[in-house]
């Protein structure tokens, strides 16, 4: 193997998150910030964490309470219940398509 290519390897790294959470963990670089963690990942700790964006999440729920309240003021279509005499108009057209 060639002499000097490799990156120098920290055993000892450690590994900021901006929860305050510190790791240390073997990296070639000897020290790392970053913004989540296995302590504040929603997916690890079960917590739901939403992170608006110019206030879509917001503007999402509003348009879903908007369309729950169209749904429930809908009114509701009656169903009809056919005679006897009309059954046997749809069976019969039925069979003639065949």
């Amino acid at each position: 193997m060639k002499k000097n290519i490799h990156p120098k390897y920290y055993k000892n790294a450690k590994i900021t998150c901006a929860c305050g959470n510190v790791i240390t963990a073997g990296s070639t670089m000897p020290e790392m910030k970053v913004e989540i963690c296995s302590a504040c990942h929603p997916y690890y700790t079960g917590k739901k964490k939403l992170m608006d964006t110019a206030g879509r999440v917001d503007r999402f729920k509003k348009l879903t309470e908007l369309a729950a309240k169209k749904i429930a003021a809908k009114p509701k279509k009656k169903e009809r219940v056919k005679t006897k005499p009309e059954i046997k108009k749809t069976v019969s057209k039925k069979k003639r398509g065949k």
